[in-house]
């Protein structure tokens, strides 16, 4: 019934499974970025966006857009950090869980499209 309404069903607990699944990838990279020795320009914000994100996460009914610039501002603050790539990429799917990304308008963003084959003159 919940699946006609593009809902999805949540666990016996109650909780929805893709907010389940962005918690555990939060706490994970959060853990990643906390063992991390070396010191980045930018890590006070990475550290808050996770803290962000684990807020909505528990939340359990995040706002998509919310999410994605969350999901932006950490990546921003440490994607040239490698040792966190992984847990970032693991971010990146549980936020995309929830659904594309969209305008504020509620539309899809434009995707480009593959071009068109070439015509050779052999086709003619």
């Amino acid at each position: 019934m919940l699946r006609s309404l593009g809902q999805r069903p949540v666990t016996g607990g109650g909780e929805d499974p893709r907010a389940v699944e962005l918690r555990t990838a939060v706490s994970r990279l959060r853990r990643e970025l906390a063992a991390l020795p070396a010191e980045f320009p930018d890590r006070a914000i990475a550290e808050d966006e996770l803290a962000a994100l684990a807020a909505m996460a528990a939340g359990g009914s995040p706002e998509i857009p919310r999410l994605r610039r969350s999901l932006l501002l950490v990546a921003a603050a440490i994607g040239s950090v490698s040792a966190l790539a992984r847990g970032l990429r693991d971010v990146r799917e549980a936020v995309d869980l929830f659904g594309g990304p969209t305008r504020p308008d509620g539309t899809a963003p434009f995707t480009a499209q593959p071009p068109a084959p070439a015509h050779t003159p052999a086709d003619r």
